[in-house]
């Protein structure tokens, strides 16, 4: 964890955005992280009440991504839009939790994040690969609540 009271220090979260612009290279998905302190909510229904906040549905394919993070609660939810749900397994994410989950186990929050947005590109790309025309269509900034 950052010193400075933050979660992720503003280097740690280049490493983020860094690895969201890799793994999009592997797909024409589209990758967010949203990170706030706490949630009253389930992680998951909040998730999704973060999707629609940062218009993630906009995308084309339906294909976005958001890797939710209440970090003080030490909850987070993986959630994709209809387009992926409408053609992976229902287990589809869960190689990517049983990552992050790994990495927050062990204190390590940035390489977490990082190893689940790699490998939520990885998966993907199986169903969404990269087009040459393709465009960002979401911002690969870490959002805040």
């Amino acid at each position: 964890m950052a010193k400075d009271n933050q979660f992720l220090s503003k280097e740690e979260e280049q490493e983020i955005v860094a690895a969201i612009q890799t793994a999009e290279l592997n797909t024409s998905g589209e990758i967010r992280i949203h990170i706030e302190a706490t949630s009253k909510s389930e992680p998951y229904d909040r998730a999704l009440e973060v999707f629609g906040e940062l218009k993630m549905h906009a995308t084309e394919q339906r294909n976005g991504v958001l890797l939710y993070i209440a970090a003080n609660d030490h909850q987070f939810a993986i959630c994709g839009d209809e387009g992926i749900d409408n053609v992976v397994a229902n287990d589809f994410w869960d190689c990517t939790r049983d990552i992050m989950a790994s990495h927050f186990k062990k204190g390590d929050f940035k390489r977490g994040i990082v190893a689940g947005i790699l490998n939520a590109g990885e998966q993907l790309k199986h169903f969404f690969p990269y087009q040459t025309d393709d465009t960002n269509e979401l911002s690969n900034e870490i959002s805040k609540g």
